[in-house]
């Protein structure tokens, strides 16, 4: 109902389950929304929250819809309703972040009746600077595209006419640039350009970085999921095959395949960390050496997730029983390609390509998940859809 107060709406929701809940943070897309249908076929109480009232995963009939301030933005706003959040709750609840915005949220508000099934939390706030992954990557001694570190203008002079090029500039701390600017990095062909892009990324300790060639089926992605004695107890392989956009996208096409060096690299490199929960460790495989080299490390949830518990690797059903301090069972991915299609982002995406009919088509053999579509959970998928051709017509 309409202007009902939080604690109201959560008891009216919660009646009737004897599980604990599951809260889903940021639902903007199908990282949430996926989230949302795992945990609904475990018959969790899910609530589904996000500072944008026309989120994907708020549509969805299996969880409670629930505005938040934004926790980039707003951060003190944030913080208070996580404390309203948890006040209201009738006991525990685990916390499911998919960005790292509600990840750091959470972690800084320290409710204990908001179990977060991954830390420890000093380590999930160091992980959001990509020099700290990569000090750890050269400790385990994982690869890493050749990188240099300019703390000021002159060094960053320096670097620049000493890595190879095309190049980037990589914002270390890659949120808040990438919230101001709207892409995640700055590509440069020659010295002055990857200066300029240190300038505008300087308060957030800027690297530059080589562009390591091939296109995004070089991009692997190993999920996992880690006890807090080190044990994996779900890990997942697969690969990108398309992004949205292309070079430097989020995932519209992805594999699951299997490459041990992928999983064993992924896997020191978390053990360096001390690192347990859920993460995504992406690599980019090198063509001209074929080594897999480091790109980043994300504690939590990532897009495509869903193609994990398609192959038999349920990361959110871990997160939630470990957080209660609940057994887990250990999962081994099955074998065989699989592949996951954001297909309306693929159509989208086509158009703008102007790829062929064939060129199209060609993810689209099963077998194939698609993550909205649902004819248990319609509505999310009608929203995406009647968003798409009204922003065409327009």
């Amino acid at each position: 109902m309409a202007g009902e107060p939080l604690a109201g709406r959560l008891d009216r929701h919660l009646s009737g389950s004897s599980k604990p809940p599951a809260i889903v943070f940021d639902c903007g897309f199908v990282n949430g929304l996926s989230a949302i249908r795992r945990l609904a076929r475990l018959r969790v109480p899910v609530i589904a929250v996000d500072h944008r009232p026309d989120a994907l995963g708020l549509r969805s009939r299996l969880a409670l819809p629930v505005v938040c301030p934004d926790p980039a933005a707003q951060p003190a706003a944030f913080a208070e309703f996580l404390r309203e959040l948890a006040a209201a709750l009738p006991g525990p609840a685990v916390a499911i972040p998919t960005h790292d915005e509600y990840l750091i949220g959470v972690v800084r508000a320290a409710e204990k009746r908001l179990l977060l099934p991954a830390g420890p939390p000093q380590l999930l706030e160091a992980m959001q600077a990509k020099r700290f992954q990569y000090a750890a990557a050269e400790r385990a001694g994982v690869g890493l595209p050749q990188t240099a570190y300019p703390e000021s203008e002159g060094a960053a002079w320096d670097a620049a006419y000493h890595i190879p090029y095309p190049a980037v500039m990589k914002p270390s701390l890659g949120t808040d640039f990438k919230r101001r600017h709207g892409r995640p990095l700055v590509e440069a062909g020659e010295p002055a350009e990857l200066v300029a892009a240190y300038r505008e990324a300087a308060a957030d300790e800027p690297m530059f970085q080589e562009l390591i060639p091939g296109g995004d089926d070089c991009l692997w992605t190993v999920g996992s999921y880690i006890a807090r004695d080190g044990r994996p107890l779900g890990v997942f392989c697969g690969r990108k095959l398309l992004q949205m956009p292309a070079g430097v996208g989020t995932c519209r096409v992805g594999e699951a395949v299997w490459d041990s060096d992928a999983v064993d690299a992924a896997l020191r490199l978390l053990r360096e960390l001390g690192f347990h929960g859920t993460s995504q460790v992406e690599f980019k495989r090198d063509p001209r050496d074929g080594r897999f080299k480091l790109m980043e490390v994300n504690a939590r949830l990532w897009q495509w997730h869903g193609l994990a518990a398609d192959c038999g690797v349920d990361l959110v059903a871990m997160a939630y029983l470990d957080a209660l301090g609940r057994p887990v069972k250990p999962a081994v991915q099955r074998p065989g390609h699989r592949r996951w299609v954001a297909l309306a982002g693929h159509v989208r995406e086509s158009r703008a390509e102007g790829r062929s009919l064939r060129a199209f088509a060609a993810p689209l053999r099963p077998p194939f998940s698609e993550p909205v579509f649902s004819l248990r959970d319609p509505r999310p998928a009608v929203s995406q859809w009647y968003g798409m051709l009204r922003r065409g017509a327009r």
